[in-house]
């Protein structure tokens, strides 16, 4: 049965992504393809998740301060007392290698007057407050206080002077927090997600590029940007003869979700079929009269040549291995979307996205663009990150190649969606019944974290 057939749905016409991999010269593995469809509880999302202050604080208490959410990489804390300062909606965390070697999490503030402990990454023997120089060890313990006889209630119980700690854990290189001390584990919380990044093997990646741009809009309208491929015919006309939005796929599996859009297709509402040799020359950006780089016949398709071409390019680190990959894994865009802001890109692509609050601004976010790359030998310093304000273009970031281009017309589209939103007299915006499932599995999940909590403590 394909999708267009499955009783209650409603989805464009055409070779769904489950079937167009079977074409494949090397068709991704049955795991990999299996179906887990979405049936949303709401299509019609409350404007005010978006433009109200309230919400904003509703998610910061209930959502911010209770959930997984990636902190840093792994590589960052190479050595006892690296740390990192992790902020998320008004909050702060410090993100430290201790000197077991274990990665512990820290409330970024002195325990005496509040001033945060530090303000930038760096590497310590202990944490000393700037302002007085009350000081706590690596673990967490205090360790000095001036003026100590002044301090009774403290000497009398310097355990209970700990500095309050969050708890960690570690998947795919990636280093993750959780502020609530009662929170499931994090093997828990990402459920299969590991199974079907096995193969992929983001442990042995390395930070390649970190690109952080201020966007002035919320970070759910930057996340929803890159959870369907809807907008591929008018965002990214460029793309439009060879990435299909009505062929996509859109799973669900509980805390994370993935929105798979295929190359070497062409979208829904082409007004013309263009040839797989056209095909092609888009995906590689040839120009009219310019010869094809790579192989190309007419007893093949695009797709076969990109899959080829993109296992040449992978044997240089996978060696024989690459013969073992299939073609939609090198070719399609694999995004997966862990709750609630973390688009680790699966495939054998390097895309990593992250979304979070501009300090404590419900109008304005952070949007991250990261590069995690297979190395042979030993592994590369991670890529300092580059800070782009709200007027720089993506095209600074050299780094990124020709995804600036890309990252450049999403962002065109943010901004213009809040000001939207905060003028639009509809009290809902309204979600599609198949290709924008992830929106809809998402803003599920925040009535679950945030709107229910909320309200129970109200009555």
């Amino acid at each position: 049965m394909t999708i267009a057939e499955e009783p209650g749905r409603t989805r464009t016409p055409g070779l769904s992504w489950y079937d167009l991999v079977l074409e494949d010269e090397r068709p991704v593995p049955d795991h990999l393809r299996a179906r887990s469809p979405y049936t949303a509880r709401t299509q019609y999302v409350p404007v005010e998740r978006y433009t109200s202050r309230a919400w904003h604080e509703a998610e910061r208490r209930y959502l911010w301060r209770r959930v997984w959410q990636m902190a840093c990489r792994e590589e960052h804390l190479p050595e006892v007392g690296s740390y990192v300062v992790y902020d998320i909606a008004g909050d702060s965390y410090l993100v430290v290698r201790s000197r077991d070697g274990e990665i512990r999490a820290y409330v970024n503030a002195c325990l005496h007057r509040g001033r945060a402990l530090k303000d930038y990454d760096g590497r310590c023997s202990e944490f000393r407050c700037s302002f007085h120089g009350f000081t706590w060890k690596l673990d967490g313990t205090l360790r000095h206080m001036p003026g100590a006889r002044e301090f009774p209630d403290v000497e009398a119980d310097r355990e209970a002077w700990r500095l309050p700690e969050a708890r960690v854990g570690t998947w795919g290189g990636f280093v993750f927090i959780n502020p609530d001390p009662d929170c499931e584990p994090l093997e828990q919380f990402l459920g299969t997600l590991p199974e079907h990044f096995a193969l992929w093997d983001f442990e042995h990646r390395y930070l390649q590029a970190h690109v952080a741009k201020k966007v002035r809009c919320n970070w759910k309208v930057a996340q929803e940007a890159f959870d369907e491929g809807l907008h591929l015919g008018a965002t990214h006309p460029q793309s439009a003869p060879y990435v299909g939005d009505g062929n996509s796929a859109v799973d669900v599996y509980g805390n994370y979700a993935r929105q798979i859009s295929p190359s070497g297709t062409p979208i829904d509402d082409m007004p013309v079929d263009p040839s797989e040799r056209d095909i092609l020359a888009r995906m590689l950006d040839v120009r009219e009269g310019e010869e094809l780089p790579i192989p190309f016949s007419q007893r093949t398709t695009a797709r076969d040549s990109m899959a080829r071409a993109g296992r040449e390019r992978w044997r240089q680190v996978l060696g024989e291995e690459a013969e073992e990959i299939s073609d939609g894994e090198l070719l399609d865009h694999w995004n997966y979307a862990l709750f609630p802001n973390l688009h680790p890109w699966g495939g054998y692509n390097r895309i990593v996205y992250r979304f979070r609050p501009h300090g404590d601004r419900h109008d304005e976010c952070i949007f991250e663009v990261m590069f995690l790359t297979p190395y042979r030998g030993e592994r590369p310093p991670p890529a300092p990150i580059t800070w782009l304000d709200f007027e720089d273009s993506w095209t600074r970031a050299t780094e990124l190649q020709t995804l600036a281009l890309v990252m450049e017309q999403d962002t065109f589209n943010m901004e213009a969606v809040q000001r939207g939103l905060q003028t639009t007299r509809r009290p809902h915006t309204i979600t599609s019944d198949f290709q924008e499932d992830v929106i809809s599995w998402r803003h599920d999940l925040l009535t679950e974290w945030v709107e229910k909590p909320a309200a129970e403590e109200g009555r």
